[in-house]
């Protein structure tokens, strides 16, 4: 589940090297895997171009066509000149091929040949350009199977941005460790499908190198995940609080009080201000209505220290109103929950909000942004990753934030990020949001800390998107969990 940024992945490999594994065997073993992922695209005998660049990446390339070429495959290797010097382990792979060698700019537009794409790796430091760029449209345009070495070329590996252009591949090979590239967009788009190979760098590695980003998957978090015990009882699975909009904004809350509930929440209450009472009564069954006046109201609601989680911010209306309600609610000893307009309120006035959380360090906050509410809190960092802009905003205001997306990172101030891969792209409709709220507070309730919560739960929203398939509406994601959950419960834990 560790994700690792090129420069990690390339102390991986010194560290390996310094324990005695030696570097051409590194790059045998990653050439192999490459051609192995190849001759599993096309028949034996099948025509292979391999696209070689001036480093590492490229004698990973040269490996591949000397196995495939060996196995009574047609390879040509395009290349413009010999791998730089300095990249010892890929000239003498270079050395080591026999067959051809044609000038990159030669390259046929063919839908009949398999490419190999070796020209660049997760650490390309600039922006791809003239022939380059052009062998790569080229390619792109022509529609010819692509399995790529490591990343696909023109993909930053740390960001998942475009270098200008970028090759997109069909199947992508790489290394130990996945990189963020991998899952974050536009990167993942241009990998395909990724498969990981073992190429001898040990685990232990890991203990040196101290990765902060993960990827979001049960392995994450799952040996936190809350899970009902059979002497357990409601009072014992947290009590949550969702905040109500007005008399014309109160679907919001529910959906996020539904979720709240479908995620294991043992009692779930929504607020509500007194003119929406009978509005949300006429909808609530399993979850109860307590009427709310305004700030002191939350104020003396939460007075009930079992009422341990509380959520702000669906639908709930930008102003100093629900500023005074968030205020109240970092004061008041529950864990916090903070999305759209509780977010939205603060635009004008950030730091007010983060000292507030900062007043209450052992106050577990969790906010929920997506890239408007996040750039209006937070402001545009051009050029940043979207890890690190999240973890820049989770360092200055004290939260777990989670920057929502098809690509959701979670960020905790501690340095540690997920990075989601599973969100259906019918997630974006109206309401999904304030359901994956909901399913942050309802883990968040039960004890889960901030960080494992907010990750399980953008993992459980994903999940309950595919499992409500195309033409979902925000109402079927609480629907969709049970299943899920199931599927997980049968994974993690015997009852």
């Amino acid at each position: 589940m560790e994700l690792l940024t090129p420069a990690e992945m390339a102390e991986a490999d010194r560290l390996t090297i310094a324990s005695g594994t030696p570097g051409p065997v590194l790059m045998r073993r990653a050439g192999v895997a490459v051609a192995d992922t190849a001759a599993r695209m096309v028949p034996l005998g099948s025509a292979v171009s391999v696209l070689c660049g001036p480093g590492n990446n490229g004698g990973d390339g040269y490996v591949a066509a000397r196995v495939l070429a060996e196995r009574g495959y047609q390879v040509t290797v395009f290349a413009d000149g010999p791998p730089d010097p300095r990249a010892a382990d890929a000239a003498a792979a270079a050395q080591a091929w026999s067959g051809r060698i044609v000038p990159l700019a030669a390259w046929p537009p063919t839908r009949e040949t398999l490419i190999i794409d070796a020209l660049f790796g997760a650490g390309l430091a600039r922006d791809i350009d003239g022939a380059l760029a052009d062998l790569i449209d080229r390619v792109n345009a022509a529609g010819t199977r692509v399995v790529a070495v490591d990343v696909p070329s023109g993909i930053d590996g740390a960001s998942g941005q475009v270098r200008g252009v970028a090759i997109r591949a069909e199947e992508t090979v790489t290394f130990f460790r996945r990189k963020p590239g991998h899952l974050l967009l536009p990167g993942r788009l241009h990998c395909g499908t990724v498969r990981l190979a073992d190429i001898g760098i040990p685990a232990s590695a890991l203990g040196e190198i101290a990765p902060s980003s993960f990827m979001n998957a049960p392995a994450l978090w799952g040996d936190l995940y809350p899970w009902p015990r059979v002497e357990g009882h409601k009072y014992g699975r947290g009590h949550a609080v969702v905040v109500s909009g007005d008399l014309a904004h109160t679907g919001a809350a529910r959906l996020a009080a539904r979720g709240a509930l479908r995620a294991g929440a043992g009692l779930v209450t929504v607020a509500s201000p007194p003119e929406a009472v009978a509005v949300n009564a006429a909808h609530l069954t399993a979850i109860m209505l307590m009427r709310l006046d305004g700030a002191p109201g939350l104020g003396q609601i939460l007075n009930d220290r079992r009422k341990n989680v509380v959520c702000l911010g669906p639908a709930l209306g930008v102003g100093e109103a629900t500023r005074a309600m968030v205020a109240e609610a970092l004061a008041s000893g529950a864990a916090v929950v903070l999305d759209a307009d509780a977010l939205t309120s603060f635009a004008d006035c950030p730091e007010q909000l983060f000292t507030g959380i900062r007043l209450w360090p052992e106050r577990p906050v969790v906010m929920t942004p997506h890239s408007g509410e996040f750039t209006r809190l937070f402001g545009a960092r051009a050029g940043d990753t979207k890890v690190g802009a999240a973890r820049y905003a989770a360092d200055r205001s004290g939260a777990v934030v989670v920057l929502k997306g098809p690509d959701t990172v979670v960020a905790s101030p501690d340095g540690r990020t997920s990075i989601a891969e599973n969100a259906p792209p019918w997630l974006a409709t109206a309401g999904s949001g304030d359901v994956l709220a909901g399913l942050v507070t309802g883990l968040m309730a039960q004890g889960m800390a901030a960080f494992e919560a907010a990750s399980a739960a953008v993992w459980l929203h994903g999940e309950a998107g595919q499992a409500a398939g195309v033409g979902l509406i925000a109402e079927d994601l609480p629907e969709a969990l049970p299943p899920v959950l199931a599927r997980l419960a049968a994974e993690l834990v015997a009852f």
